[in-house]
């Protein structure tokens, strides 16, 4: 590990004193990596559950329970046990999800859905009363194409948000220019069955839409599009369940040449300031949204501290942004600027071919 700041001498006491860190196992990753979260927000492995999950690229977690989608061409989802904070224990052998290569997961409605990449589709998987995996998932295909014959020929479910009320979940499709809307009330009146669409939008034809978050005033979403380094502003109904594009805005510079693939965007508790990974470019942008979140500015990038950041977190305490740089296998942390959100680096830690970070 290095970093710029004298480490703490001892371990913090907070409820978000752990990270779990998703790699791709078949890139050298060490499966989920368990750090201790240090006063100064640095991390320190403790544990790897190596290979006992085949590549779980993204994490999300309940209390006393953490999930992974295993991202593979047989697609499976898994369970772990949090019951020893540091050594996440699978529950179980990985559940498939009857779709390949799952990308993205999130808990909505009493069930995990995952975004099944490659096969483009949502996959709803039922919980038992102890959280952990169990019944055969519910499956929705989607449909239709773009304009990018290399990337767009089919559709690409790459995310599953749900929406801030619990009764909604979006589901991000690249390889259709759309998202996806659920009705999670319905489906539960339904029994259980299968998942249920209510409506899709579609974005700019060759934008991509990969990934899906909520400004916490509710009336707004932002898209990161992977295809045109773009996000998209949304204004959001949740009465209604729509969704409808308002504004674009770039999330590079005019001066950015090469690849330019954002990944992943988190957005402040007081809806000041978002933060987006951009892969190529290798950077962090700075937006700054205005009223209630229905503008976003792009007002600085600074450099993400490694190569091709897959995936990015900001800790429950605002404090810090982290950084999973997937090709340079090392996750980095900041401290953002609380007047103009500008991160300043702060220090890494190795994390061969990360790809996400949860706390807990």
């Amino acid at each position: 590990m290095t970093t710029d700041s004298p480490a703490g001498s001892s371990a913090p006491s907070s409820p978000a004193d752990r990270a779990y860190i998703g790699s791709f196992t078949s890139a050298g990753g060490r499966g989920v990596t368990t750090a201790v979260v240090a006063p100064d927000g640095g991390l320190h492995p403790v544990h790897h559950t190596d290979r006992a999950l085949p590549d779980p690229s993204y994490l999300t977690i309940r209390p006393g329970l953490l999930y992974a989608v295993c991202e593979t061409e047989s697609g499976t989802a898994a369970a772990l046990s949090l019951a020893d904070r540091d050594r996440p224990e699978p529950l179980g052998e990985p559940v498939p999800v009857r779709g390949a290569g799952p990308t993205h997961l999130a808990l909505a409605g009493g069930r995990l859905f995952t975004a099944n990449y490659t096969s483009g589709s949502v996959s709803a998987l039922p919980l038992r009363a102890d959280g952990t995996l169990g019944g055969q998932p519910s499956v929705h295909p989607h449909r239709g194409s773009g304009p990018d014959t290399g990337r767009q020929r089919g559709p690409h479910a790459h995310a599953v948000v749900p929406a801030p009320s619990g009764r909604w979940l979006l589901a991000a499709d690249l390889g259709t220019d759309s998202v996806w809307i659920y009705d999670l009330e319905t489906d539960a009146h339904a029994g259980g069955g299968a998942v249920r669409p209510h409506g899709e939008v579609w974005l700019r034809p060759g934008s991509g839409p990969r990934q899906i978050a909520f400004h916490p005033g509710g009336r707004h979403a932002y898209v990161t599009c992977e295809l045109d380094a773009t996000v998209t502003v949304c204004h959001w109904d949740d009465a209604a369940g729509t969704l409808v594009p308002v504004a674009e805005t770039p999330l590079v510079g005019p001066e950015a040449t090469g690849e330019s693939y954002p990944s992943e965007l988190v957005v402040r508790a007081d809806g000041r300031f978002a933060w987006a990974a951009v892969r190529g470019q290798d950077h962090i942008a700075v937006l700054a949204l205005g009223g209630d979140g229905a503008t976003a500015e792009l007002v600085d990038t600074v450099p993400c501290g490694g190569h091709w950041p897959r995936g990015l977190a900001l800790h429950p305490s605002e404090r810090w942004l982290y950084a999973a740089n997937e090709r340079s296998g090392d996750v980095t942390w900041f401290v953002p600027d609380a007047r103009t959100g500008t991160p300043r680096r702060a220090g890494s830690v190795e994390a061969p071919a990360a790809s996400c970070v949860v706390f807990g």
